[in-house]
């Protein structure tokens, strides 16, 4: 059973920073294409960014594109998304997301997911 737990979303201030993590067990974590998703109230859940199974692809949404950043610690099975420059368009609940075969950036790409974690920014 390959289980996924979020952490670290919170309440922040516009223009502060969060880190968000992802603790994948289960399944062996290096063979994993990681992603981010967030869903906002009435809103559908959106791609947010991706790494690959080796980290040496990452990909972004353009909503936050240079001010998130994905990454990846195989040796604690976690991978993470530091988010800067946070804007009440941010506020949402944050998925992290797991699949063995696509590096994709569509919810019907990704078998498995975590609870979420709410990010709220107050403006």
């Amino acid at each position: 059973q390959v289980q996924l737990v979020e952490s670290g979303g919170g309440l922040v201030q516009a223009g502060g920073s969060l880190r968000l993590s992802c603790k994948v067990s289960g399944r062996t974590f290096s063979t994993l294409n990681m992603g981010w998703f967030r869903q906002a109230p009435g809103k559908e859940r959106e791609f947010i960014a991706i790494i690959n199974w080796s980290g040496s692809v990452t990909n972004y949404a353009d909503s936050v594109k240079g001010r998130f950043t994905i990454s990846r610690t195989d040796a604690q099975n976690t991978v993470y998304l530091q988010m800067d420059s946070l804007n009440a368009e941010d506020t949402a609940v944050y998925y992290c997301a797991a699949n063995p075969f696509v590096r994709g950036i569509k919810v019907e790409h990704y078998e498995y997911w975590g609870q979420g974690t709410q990010v709220t920014v107050s403006s």
